[in-house]
C-alpha cells in the first residue's frame, strides 16, 4: 500500500518507525479548543499518523485528538495536502493499543460502573 509521502515522491518530512495501516475515526481540536472536524486515521505509528479530514486543516498548527485505546494525544500538523494531513505527536504512543477491540463492558470495571453504563445506553 502506498502512502501519501510515497505518492508525492518523498517530498514530505522524513518519518521514523513502522506505521500500521488502519481505519479509525477521531475528532480534531485546536489547542485553543476550536473543533477542526472529524478525521479518518489511515496509518499510525508511535510518533505520528496520516489522516483524511472532512475539511482542510492547516499545516503548522498544534492539535488534540482522542485515539481509541490510547487516549488524548497532542500533536502538530507537519504537512497538509487537500483533505490529507500528517501529524507528529508530542510524545510516543503505543499504536497497537488503538487496534485492540473495544468491548462495551470491561471485566476490570467495578460492578456499579457496569450498571451505570447499561442505564446510560437505554
Amino acid at each position: 500500500m502506498m502512502d501519501i509521502e510515497q505518492e508525492l515522491g518523498e517530498r514530505g518530512p522524513a518519518r521514523s518507525g513502522p506505521r500500521d495501516s488502519l481505519f479509525l475515526l477521531t475528532s480534531l481540536e485546536s489547542t485553543g479548543g476550536a473543533p477542526l472536524g472529524r478525521a479518518r486515521v489511515r496509518n499510525l505509528s508511535a510518533t505520528g499518523m496520516m489522516a483524511d479530514c472532512e475539511r482542510p486543516v492547516p499545516s503548522g498548527i498544534e492539535i488534540f485528538m482522542d485515539l481509541r485505546g490510547v487516549g488524548r494525544v497532542k500533536g502538530k500538523v507537519v504537512w497538509a495536502r487537500g483533505d490529507k494531513i500528517g501529524i507528529a505527536f508530542d510524545r510516543e504512543i503505543d499504536p497497537q493499543a488503538a487496534r485492540k477491540p473495544v468491548s462495551s463492558l470491561s471485566k476490570t470495571q467495578p460492578r456499579s460502573t457496569h450498571q451505570h453504563a447499561r442505564q446510560v445506553k437505554r
